[in-house]
């Protein structure tokens, strides 16, 4: 690169006119090869312009040995000659206006940039030194063509900056009708510098706002190396993260596109997943992208174009299918009054006014105006072709010279003629006293010094074919932009439709409008998909994969208790305790209540058993009852036994209290009621065993211990029992007692209801004396084991009490391990298959000696032992 430089250094000293260098003689010199192409009118001021009429230079290797021939050019533009036309076109109009530089008449000296820097500036320098019309050698007195004080142009941001720098400090005016640059903003680096042209902040703002509305957030950008491209994909890459926009890549390309850096090139594009590419670039470097594109067969791209090339018609013709459906903001466009007639005014006859137009009119017809000297254009193309007839006219072809359909960048030209206009105006209008100059003094037009006009062109306001034009501090115009869709007609042509448009002087919410309606997509019938990843649905959120950009994500489902509704939710919002998320993931539904119903299969079970139970004990009381005169009933502590069988009945019954809504009186109750109904059970079972351990002892000589153990201490000691389980029950009733609870705690759909014990220490006192019951019991029921059997309940007592442990043993892991309903269930359930133990164990055996075998049921066969 820093040969290639060199090499353009080189060339350029060679080439560069050194002016009025004065010799003995008095004479001026120029020196380097003189360029005579150009548009020339006389007038009292002299506009300049810069065009690019030809562009993409042909390589070639210089030895330097000899002279460098002139550089030949691949392509001309019949678009930059219709921007230089409407430039004339524009001087001629207002040199007929009365209203508007009444007294001053307007001419123009237009030259051919070549979209090259060397080019442009050197011909910049023969527009603001004037040029002498016979050439070399000629003195300094006869020099014709007046120096520029304004030059318009150039079209491209590099360009113009190259012209900048070299004119610079000569504050000689520069109006660009194209130049986008952001950077030509900075009135420190480049304060000569005036656009038609809105800067490129605002373009990127309205791309940016493009793809963040059709949600394009995986996008590729390229761009050739030139500042223009360089500092509009940094403000591109700035604006875009805004709205969470990445760039799949960001690849810059040089000018010419050798092979390998067109290789390396489409090797990014073809790799990557992004379907969306935008181009920061002129047609003329697009050309060769699209053409490989084609070759390959890569036509799945949505292409979004930048205002350089948005409207470039010329690239349609062999690029159609792969640029159907493009997007691009172009700036505003105009139609121009009697312009059209005017560029149509070209005949054979008019031709040599001019090379330009004898090149122009060889290039649309193919053939060759005789006595023509087209340089540019390779020579050995045009020495082929056949000789032009003097019957061809433009009304025949097509070219995008006559083409007035889309005049954009021509009414940019248009109005950077008329800003110039009205400052001359504004300067020889000016009064003495309120001009914009210290002490209200007034720009002089004689001498007309440029730093002067140039105050005069920033202050100017006024309208022309409806549009209102004026600049900022930074010499920039209000942007405006139109959002063009390309379009296939019947015929195959390009139709460049409006579909939208971006005002930045309305709000930030309402600068973008689009039609959706009138949009023709490259594919299908909607707006394509670019996205790294697709998007999180609601139930899911986003997580980033690490070392990617943040548009790369994984979806993950949201966790127990927490939903996301919304789609690329970063983060899932948790349920409040009352609501549990539903089977999607997405909205919070309100829990059910979950509790031991008597609805439920399981409820319905436990309630059938209990009072099941509940009868079949009273069943045994009624038996008992009705053979209570019978020596096995009276044999075994019939007053017992009833208290027992009501006791047990009371046992059953007590299950019941655990089904059904919990509430703070029923939750007091059923552990009162279990507690105290086991209590006194077990103590009834604890007196039988006593009064049968204590009535054989008493049968032993001497023993009156029998006395201690009548009816009155048996009641006695129920009572004493029963106190001392009501006891730890009214304690823990007072302070701290069961009361119903709502338990959101567990992850769940639902909401248990459930009893809270209060204290916990009370829950387990109550249990654990009816152990402790259970466990004197089972040891005295032990050591009666040995007693005579007619008698003896000893051993189907010891067998229910070990029912009884294997019950509650049981019960305690599993009642702590669950929670919700069945936890109660298993309450049941303990309650239950202990209540049947002790009913079946100890009264089974004699209702069967009662009901199935009554001859054993007898004083004699009870004391055969």
């Amino acid at each position: 690169m820093a040969d290639h430089t060199c090499l353009l250094t080189f060339w350029f000293l060679l080439n560069m006119p050194m002016w009025c260098q004065s010799t003995n003689k008095g004479e001026c010199i120029y020196q380097g090869e003189e360029r005579t192409q150009s548009f020339y009118q006389d007038g009292d001021v002299i506009l300049g312009g810069l065009f690019p009429l030809h562009y993409s230079p042909v390589s070639a290797v210089w030895s330097f040995q000899s002279k460098p021939p002139p550089t030949e050019y691949k392509y001309f533009s019949a678009r930059a000659l219709r921007w230089m036309r409407t430039m004339t076109f524009a001087v001629n109009e207002i040199n007929q206006r009365q209203d508007l530089l009444p007294n001053l008449s307007l001419g123009y000296h237009i030259r051919d940039s070549c979209d090259d820097i060397p080019v442009s500036v050197e011909e910049s320098l023969h527009l603001v030194n004037g040029q002498p019309e016979t050439g070399r050698g000629t003195s300094c007195a006869d020099v014709r063509r007046q120096p520029s004080p304004v030059i318009v142009g150039d079209a491209a941001s590099g360009v113009s900056m190259a012209v900048l720098r070299t004119l610079g400090s000569f504050n000689v005016p520069l109006v660009s009708y194209f130049a986008s640059c952001s950077c030509l903003s900075n009135k420190k680096e480049f304060p000569a510098f005036m656009r038609t042209m809105p800067s490129d902040e605002f373009q990127i703002k309205a791309l940016a706002k493009l793809v963040h509305h059709y949600q394009w957030t995986w996008v590729g950008v390229i761009g050739v190396e030139s500042d223009y491209a360089r500092f509009a994909i940094q403000l591109f890459l700035k604006e875009s993260a805004r709205y969470d926009v990445c760039t799949a890549y960001v690849h810059f390309y040089p000018v010419t596109l050798p092979r390998e850096a067109l290789r390396e090139l489409m090797n990014t594009i073809q790799t990557s997943t992004a379907t969306v590419i935008l181009n920061f670039s002129g047609e003329s470097e697009l050309q060769t992208i699209l053409q490989e594109c084609k070759r390959q067969n890569m036509t799945h791209l949505q292409w979004l174009g930048s205002e350089a090339w948005a409207t470039s018609k010329a690239l349609w013709v062999d690029f159609s299918d792969i640029l159907q459906g493009t997007l691009g903001f172009a700036i505003r466009k105009a139609e121009i009054p009697n312009l059209s007639s005017y560029l149509r005014e070209l005949n054979t006859s008019s031709l040599q006014t001019s090379q330009f137009l004898t090149e122009f009119w060889e290039e649309t017809f193919n053939c060759r105006v005789n006595g023509s000297s087209n340089t540019h254009i390779h020579k050995e193309e045009v020495k082929n072709r056949e000789m032009c007839s003097g019957r061809e006219r433009l009304d025949d072809v097509y070219t995008p010279y006559t083409d007035v359909t889309q005049l954009r960048v021509s009414y940019n030209v248009y109005k950077a003629v008329y800003v110039i206009a009205h400052a001359l105006h504004d300067m020889s209008t000016c009064v003495p006293g309120k001009g914009p100059f210290q002490n209200g003094t007034c720009g002089s037009l004689n001498p007309l010094l440029p730093w002067q006009l140039l105050r005069y062109m920033k202050q100017t306001n006024f309208t022309t074919l409806g549009e209102d034009v004026r600049f900022d501090e930074s010499g920039d115009p209000i942007a405006s932009y139109d959002l063009m869709n390309w379009q296939e007609a019947k015929d195959g042509s390009l139709m460049l439709v409006k579909v939208g448009f971006f005002d930045a002087s309305l709000r930030e919410d309402r600068d973008l409008v689009i039609n959706e309606s009138v949009i023709m997509w490259h594919r299908g019938n909607k707006a394509p998909e670019s996205v790294c990843s697709k998007s999180c649905l609601p139930g899911t959120r986003k997580a980033r994969r690490k070392g990617e950009p943040i548009c790369c994500f994984d979806c993950i489902p949201c966790g127990e208790g927490e939903i996301s509704n919304e789609t690329d939710s970063i983060d899932c919002l948790r349920c409040s305790k009352e609501m549990w998320p539903n089977q999607a993931r997405d909205q919070c539904m309100p829990k059910t209540l979950e509790y031991l119903s008597f609805q439920e299969p399981l409820g319905i079970v436990l309630w059938a058993v209990s009072t099941f139970g509940a009868c079949l004990s009273a069943a045994v009381l009624c038996v008992f009852v009705i053979y209570r005169q019978t020596p096995v009933i009276r044999g075994n502590n019939m007053e017992l036994s009833f208290l027992l069988l009501l006791f047990l009945c009371a046992c059953f019954l007590s299950g019941l209290t655990f089904i059904g809504k919990p509430t703070n009186w029923l939750c007091q109750i059923r552990y009162t009621a279990f507690g105290i109904s086991f209590a006194l059970c077990i103590a009834c079972i604890l007196a039988k065993t006593v009064v049968v351990l204590m009535a054989f002892r008493a049968t032993l000589p001497g023993s009156n211990v029998m006395k201690w153990f009548g009816p009155a201490q048996q009641r006695l000691s129920l009572i004493l029992c029963s106190c001392v389980q009501a006891l730890i029950c009214t304690i823990w009733l007072t302070s701290k007692p069961p009361s119903a609870a709502y338990n959101t705690e567990f992850m769940s759909a639902t909401i248990i209801v459930e009893c809270n014990v209060g204290s916990e220490i009370g829950f387990w006192c109550v249990l654990g004396y009816i152990g402790l019951l259970a466990c004197m019991c089972f040891l005295i029921a032990f050591l009666a084991r040995k007693l005579p059997d007619n008698y003896n309940e000893a051993k189907f007592i010891t067998f229910s009490m070990l029912i009884f442990f294997a019950v509650w043993i049981t019960f305690i892991p599993v009642y702590v391990s669950t929670r919700g309903k069945y936890m109660v269930a298993v309450h049941v359930f303990a309650i239950l298959a202990s209540a049947f133990g002790l009913l079946l164990c100890i009264f089974a055996p004699k209702c069967y000696v009662v009901l199935l075998r009554p001859d054993k049921n007898s004083k004699k066969h009870m004391m055969k032992k």
